[in-house]
């Protein structure tokens, strides 16, 4: 790796300080690099990959960088500033990533940064029942953890229930932190059955300037399209579309989320040629949508780090985003996924356990531990779910489940094994 002398030779903003204050690498669409020749040069020498494009987030006039530092499975400040180093100034965190230790090492790690320099956002699961008082409590604790007097945007997390954005305590909280400083922007994220209804409704009411959904090539119409005479595909949440391009249109930001659809990014290393990775073509298949502004993804090492900020390099190396031999590593993997994969808000085996087990939110909680590697958050989120867990399967004799999903994946074998990995640890 170049040193930051030589970094800079070439133009690139590498350095971590040149990263936090320099010129043109905060807030520009032109990126870190001065040209196309610069980026050549810089990858011939070794140069570490860099953020190239930056985007702004509807009419709220916040720019940020394509690719954002997501921190549900990391806390770990080396990482955040390896990230920033790479160009990456937006960092999406939450009250619940790591038990707050995510958001502790962001503000361990952007000490003595610029607070204007980069872009923050945490997240409160705000009940239908909640009062501002207890939104606002939340807010403060994350303040507190990420060492700063306001976040950028402020998202109601996980929404999947239109009753939680009736509650007219939301909008009044927000517009109270809005006046005291502590939040710029209000926002949405969600990934459930309902999530295209809770996008309506919140985008009809303005109460989001931006959300975040997920969205991948494996929910792309145009995917969709592209491989139906290949095999098998079902269309998951057909509203999704129509509702980011709806946000768009009332320049609402859109950020995707849940891009590699399970992140197996090892099951198709064989297939990878010419510096081309799946997560890179995912994330630029993504990043070419008309309905998405920008993409966060959870950055758990070093090496993925320079991989997912890569797909950035990439499309500016090419001069495109899907460039043809994407589309082909895509569909290598949906086919390899398709029939273990649970599709996030798909939802179609809702209501098929007589015993109440949240098929969905079950086989969600086993990709985090099986797929992510995260057993301490499968764990947790597995927990959360009391009587709606898995347990329940191991004793099951009628297996009601057996054909409720439209991808013909095995429930029960899979909440059968889910209950055996996350279930109560017997002494």
């Amino acid at each position: 790796m170049l040193d930051r002398r030589r970094l800079l030779g070439l133009g690139g903003a590498a350095g971590l300080g040149l990263a936090a204050h320099g010129g043109h690498a905060m807030g520009r669409d032109d990126g870190p690099w001065d040209s196309e020749q610069d980026a050549r040069t810089a990858r011939q020498f070794g140069a570490a990959p860099q953020i190239r494009r930056r985007v702004t987030l509807g009419k709220t006039g916040l720019e940020v960088p394509e690719i954002g530092f997501g921190s549900a499975s990391s806390s770990d400040p080396a990482l955040v500033r390896q990230a920033l180093a790479r160009g990456v100034n937006f960092f999406d965190s939450a009250e619940s990533y790591r038990w707050g230790s995510a958001e502790e090492a962001i503000g361990e790690a952007l000490a003595g940064v610029p607070r204007h320099s980069y872009v923050l956002t945490s997240k409160t699961k705000a009940g239908a029942g909640e009062t501002a008082a207890q939104m606002m409590a939340a807010l403060d604790g994350s303040l507190k953890r990420l060492r700063t007097d306001y976040v950028d945007i402020y998202f109601n997390h996980a929404v999947n229930d239109v009753d939680r954005m009736r509650n007219s305590h939301w909008h009044d909280f927000t517009e109270t932190a809005r006046k005291q400083g502590k939040i710029r922007f209000r926002g949405l994220s969600g990934h459930g059955s309902r999530l295209a209804e809770c996008l309506d409704y919140a985008i009809d009411n303005d109460l989001a300037d931006i959300i975040l959904a997920a969205y991948s090539f494996a929910l792309d119409p145009d995917f969709q399209d592209r491989l139906r005479h290949t095999f098998h595909f079902v269309a998951i949440q057909p509203e999704l579309p129509r509702v980011l391009a709806k946000a768009k249109e009332k320049e609402v930001g859109v950020i995707a989320m849940k891009t590699l659809m399970g992140a197996r990014l090892n099951d198709v290393r064989e297939y990878e040629r010419d510096g081309r990775s799946f997560a890179q073509a995912a994330l630029r298949w993504v990043l070419a949508s008309p309905r998405v502004d920008a993409a966060v993804i959870s950055m758990t090492s070093a090496e993925n780090i320079d991989e997912y900020v890569g797909a950035s390099e990439r499309a500016a190396l090419d001069g495109e985003y899907r460039a043809p031999q994407d589309l082909a590593l895509l569909a290598r993997y949906a086919y390899r996924q398709n029939a273990r994969y649970c599709r996030p808000g798909c939802d179609g085996c809702a209501g098929a356990c007589p015993a109440g087990v949240e098929i969905a939110e079950v086989l969600r909680t086993r990709m985090y531990a099986v797929d992510y590697g995260d057993e301490a958050l499968a764990r947790a989120d597995h927990a959360a779910l009391g009587d709606a867990g898995a347990q329940a399967c191991l004793s099951c004799t009628h297996q009601a489940c057996a054909r409720s999903c439209v991808y013909d994946l095995d429930v029960p074998t899979l909440t059968r094994d889910t209950a055996r990995r996350l279930g109560p640890v017997m002494g």
